[in-house]
């Protein structure tokens, strides 16, 4: 098992050293899923919302999101994306959105994080949006599917 790189020879967190990282193009795919109502679904879809488009506002956040991670986790260094896509999909037959974010870079260290931070934000923002209608929402399946480049090249979860 490998050790925690967050922590350095006296168990103290620290923020990794890359310097010496080979700058390489890196990209990761995250999901978050927001379990809702089926009135509350079609409230976003139909454009019914008094607040505006959920989705609309949902991806803005995520795309910041992505952009402020350093300064929402702690060792995370800050990262010059190249990308930052958030897309949001209605799933009737489920009564829920499912959020897809993608991060990339060429640079020195993944863009987990980001993609995870992404697809987070963007869902806590629907469930923002739509409080007042449905408190009963569940956020889910908050989950890396994919990550490209770096040292340990290529990995995806299992389908």
């Amino acid at each position: 098992m490998s050790r925690l790189t967050h922590l350095d020879e006296k168990g103290h967190a620290n923020m990794v050293d890359v310097s010496d990282k080979a700058v390489t193009t890196r990209e990761a795919t995250a999901q978050a899923v927001v379990k809702m109502l089926p009135e509350t679904l079609h409230m976003i879809t139909a454009g019914e919302h008094k607040k505006g488009d959920v989705l609309a506002v949902a991806r803005i956040a995520g795309i910041q999101a992505a952009k402020r991670c350093s300064d929402l986790i702690p060792l995370c260094h800050p990262l010059m994306l190249s990308k930052v896509s958030v897309e949001l999909t209605p799933q009737p037959e489920s009564d829920a959105v499912l959020i897809l974010a993608t991060c990339k870079l060429a640079g020195q260290t993944g863009v987990e994080m980001e993609a995870l931070t992404a697809a987070s934000v963007a869902a806590l923002t629907i469930y923002d949006m739509c409080k007042a209608v449905d408190k009963g929402m569940v956020i889910s399946e908050v989950k890396l599917l994919e990550k490209r480049g770096g040292k340990s090249g290529h990995w995806q979860v299992n389908p």
